[in-house]
C-alpha cells in the first residue's frame, strides 16, 4: 500500500490541480442554418458539416 513520505503544501496541491477546471463546451452557429451546435460536429439541426448533407432533416 502505497503512503506518502511528506505532506503535500497547499500550494503544490493547487499546482497538481490546475488542469482539473471544467471548460464549457464551444458553441458555433451552423452556417447553414443558423442554429447554435457543438463546433466540429454535424448540426443536429439540418444536418450538415463543413457544406456537405450528412443526416436528413429530422432523423436526430
Amino acid at each position: 500500500m502505497a503512503v506518502q513520505q511528506n505532506k503535500k503544501s497547499r500550494s503544490k496541491k493547487g499546482m497538481r490541480r490546475a488542469h482539473h477546471a471544467l471548460v464549457a463546451p464551444n458553441i458555433v452557429l451552423c452556417p447553414n442554418c443558423k442554429a447554435p451546435s457543438l463546433s466540429h460536429v454535424v448540426c443536429p439541426t439540418c444536418g450538415t458539416y463543413k457544406g456537405r448533407q450528412y443526416l436528413r432533416k429530422g432523423t436526430l
